[in-house]
């Protein structure tokens, strides 16, 4: 284990009535780098900007290491006015600057100082350049200009007014002067925004050799699944950490609500179990039954009842073809178009069979999105040709949705194009994309960009075409619905043609890539990773099941061993039951018989029969001691079982 350099424990945070943070708790240790990762809204910034200091928390304490500096990057970022690119970088350092002039300056009093003078000002000039050293001070400019190249700035915009550059480009020199302070703790919100391929490669293999630790919120699955060797998922307010990679966190999570929802199983029938041997207990009406009765009654007031597990609502579908189509899928033959004076694309040329999953890549700006329209007829190409397949059904999602009608509910938007539908059959689809009771009634103009896209999503998967063109289709969905999306297009049986810059979606659901560029389209067979290979970098790992083969045969082993021990305790339970009830029944047929007048006026077999009544009460108080004892033990194992998952 680490040095632990931070500690949250039971960190809470509302803002009015809206409880954000309810429990949130987690240790970081030194070159740790953990993933804040929950739906939308579910407090991810608020706790970066709690540990940041930005924001003061309600509840709970957070302890940091003695002399710990602390960076923090948010989602906006403001310059000094007059600064260029460079200099804006450059002031990270004015300690060290401040250093510098004061040892020059001390250089030039070196000159004219007397034996005296001398000494002093040589000691103080020593001291500086011990500490300008250490600081690595001799590498200031080296250091700056490998950052801000990292993060995408050019030759030119080096020289260009900090304040003039737009959103996204402070966005990336607020990330530059960050890295170049070097925090003990980095505290990241969203730094992939506004960062092309060769920048998010850079940061990711910056960030995997920082000698700090990071806490990082990102919408980037692929950019957390390198870097990333913790998760901590807020959920509901409270958090819960895992081991690994996002690959890694998404298999324990669903591991881990699986054993929650079983051992929550497991007690619900415990206790109905326990009830029904109570009710039996009381039903023999003996004095030993009814204080088996409360003593089993006691225990089950005793006992700590687990919650229902929660789960987030997530949106289920699956896209289906209405109908099968010919081998080739589409072919575009020397296609152009400009606006005006601007070549957006320039005899583009391509081609894809049926049942062919390609991902369209590309710079910004390079007409990734306008190559779309022209191929489904939003946009007419200036020259060139496109065919598409027999029986080809295209079916276009629009990144920026603009088929919406803003004025429509919800229900009418996606009703008006499918009448043919009976309203609980729209209500029911809408119903597996979150929309459900009144929510139908919202009108699209006040929805979220999130709902607006689950709005375009239901109308796709009503049309069942078989070829689906898909701009950007991960934008606005959080991490849950991306995974629900991915896997709903990896069972599609139909042809997928996507623009992405998601990589982890990219890599996920392309089996063959095409980058465009002004010059044309170059193809690559392959996934994302294998791409990446070949270019001799760097891919995300697989950070699956991290036991070994033998502690999953052994873990495999205890489970067989358990299930048959719980099998026989059952069993047992089940035998010492029914010897009860029998013995019951027996006593309770010769006690029925004392009151038989031909038996109480008969005292020699009343007597008998009053013996055979004492001897079985006794096989029954027996009974009873081995019913409980297999009772209790079969309690113990299921505990201990829903204790162990």
């Amino acid at each position: 284990m680490g040095v632990i350099i931070c500690t949250a424990q039971h960190i809470s945070k509302s803002f009015g009535a809206v409880e954000v943070l309810r429990d949130v708790s987690f240790a970081l240790e030194q070159q740790e780098r953990m993933a804040l990762v929950g739906v939308n809204g579910s407090g991810k910034t608020t706790l970066l900007r709690i540990l940041g200091g930005q924001t003061p928390m309600d509840g709970g304490q957070l302890s940091m290491q003695k002399g710990l500096q602390v960076g923090y990057l948010a989602q906006s970022f403001e310059t000094e006015p007059g600064r260029t690119v460079w200099e804006e970088a450059e002031s990270v350092f004015d300690d060290l600057f401040r250093i510098e002039r004061r040892m020059r300056q001390l250089e030039k009093d070196m000159a004219v100082a007397n034996a005296d003078e001398l000494l002093r000002i040589g000691t103080e000039y020593e001291r500086l350049g011990r500490a300008f050293e250490t600081a690595d001070g001799f590498s200031i400019q080296s250091r700056v200009q490998g950052v801000l190249t990292g993060v995408g700035f050019t030759k030119e915009q080096l020289t260009q007014e900090a304040c003039k550059l737009s959103g996204g480009e402070l966005t990336r020199l607020g990330l530059a002067k960050l890295l170049l302070q070097q925090p003990d703790l980095l505290l990241l919100d969203e730094p992939t925004n506004h960062l092309d391929l060769e920048a998010l490669n850079w940061l990711e293999e910056y960030l995997m050799e920082y000698r700090g630790a990071v806490i990082v919120v990102s919408h980037d699955r692929y950019f957390l699944d390198r870097i990333c060797t913790s998760v901590t998922e807020i959920h509901f307010g409270v958090s819960e950490t895992y081991q690994g990679n996002y690959s890694r966190y998404i298999a324990q999570r669903t591991q881990r609500f699986d054993a929650r929802q079983k051992a929550y199983d497991l007690q619900q029938k415990e206790i109905k179990r326990q009830q029904e041997i109570i009710a039996r207990y009381r039903s023999f009406n003996r004095e030993k039954s009814i204080r088996a009765a409360e003593s089993r009654e006691k225990a089950l007031e005793r006992m700590e009842i687990l919650e229902r597990p929660m789960e987030e609502k997530q949106i289920a579908f699956r896209f289906q073809a209405r109908r099968r189509m010919g081998e080739d899928a589409l072919r575009v033959k020397n296609l152009s178009k400009a606006y005006g004076e601007k070549q957006v694309l320039s005899q583009v040329n391509l081609s894809m069979q049926s049942g062919e999953r390609v991902v369209l890549m590309g710079a910004n700006g390079v007409g990734k999105s306008t190559l779309l329209d022209c191929l489904v007829g939003r946009q007419k190409p200036d020259t060139g040709e496109v065919w598409f397949g027999v029986n080809a059904d295209k079916g276009y999602y629009d990144q920026k949705q603009q088929t919406l009608t803003g004025s429509k509910t919800v229900l009418d938007e996606v009703w008006d194009d499918f009448p043919r539908l009976e309203q609980h059959e729209v209500r029911g689809a809408l119903g597996r994309f979150l929309f459900s009771g009144e929510d139908v009634f919202a009108t699209v103009d006040t929805l979220s960009g999130g709902e607006r896209a689950r709005v375009a999503l239901t109308k796709l998967m009503l049309r069942r075409d078989n070829f689906l063109i898909l701009d950007e289709p991960t934008n606005h969905l959080d991490a849950d619905s991306r995974e629900e999306l991915e896997l709903a297009l990896e069972n599609f049986e139909g042809t997928i043609l996507a623009v992405s810059h998601d990589r982890y979606f990219i890599n996920r659901i392309a089996s063959k890539l095409m980058f465009l560029t002004p010059e044309g389209i170059e193809v690559f067979d392959g996934s994302f990773d294998q791409w990446m290979a070949a270019q001799g970098k760097r891919t995300a790992i697989d950070d699956g099941d991290p036991r070994t083969r033998t502690e999953i045969v052994k873990e495999q082993r205890r489970a067989r061993a358990q299930k048959e021990r719980m099998d026989e305790l059952t069993a047992q339970v089940k035998e010492a039951e029914h010897t009860v009830e029998k013995l019951e029944q027996d006593m309770q047929a010769l006690e029925d018989g004392l009151l038989l007048p031909d038996v109480y006026n008969d005292h020699v077999a009343a007597q008998r029969i009053s013996q055979d009544i004492a001897r079985l009460r006794e096989s029954v108080d027996a009974a009873y001691i081995r019913w409980e004892k297999a009772e209790e033990e079969l309690a113990r194992e299921t505990e201990a079982l829903a204790g162990n998952i």
